[in-house]
């Protein structure tokens, strides 16, 4: 009993054969070889240095500094931790913690609370800010 194998319809006339390695149509596209990403072009920057990045790439805009800086302090500046806000908590505990100089702060100190909350705020409020404005800018959203 032989078995034969018949054309798959919609493919063009592309048969399905033992002897055939793969499956040929217009459906699929020709296989591409991969590329090894260690020999792409790289782009040669100032004074023939070969760079694989935007040598600015951080893209710095004084605009997300400055409105990142703003949104940060508007919302930690409303008094919602017992009618204090939270600017107001560490910048009072900087002046308790300089008011015995010499001395830093100790561990259990209210301080470092505030110190980590309010940074923590701000560079995520930063970053997110620069996601937002050079994502806009560059037609992403």
């Amino acid at each position: 009993m032989a078995t034969t194998f018949a054309t798959v319809a919609g493919l063009g006339g592309a048969s399905l054969s033992p002897t055939a390695s793969r499956l040929t149509s217009g459906f699929f596209k020709s296989q591409v070889s991969a590329r090894n990403p260690l020999r792409q072009t790289m782009a040669v920057g100032d004074r023939g240095r070969v760079t694989c990045f935007q040598r600015d790439w951080l893209r710095r805009d004084f605009n997300v500094i400055g409105f990142g800086l703003i949104g940060w302090l508007a919302p930690s500046s409303i008094p919602a931790i017992n009618g204090n806000s939270l600017t107001g908590l560490f910048f009072d505990s900087i002046g308790s913690e300089l008011a015995h100089f010499p001395t830093p702060p100790a561990l259990a100190s209210p301080f470092w609370l505030w110190l980590v909350t309010w940074h923590l705020g701000l560079f995520i409020t930063l970053t997110f800010g620069q996601i937002g404005f050079k994502g806009r800018s560059d037609k992403y959203f």
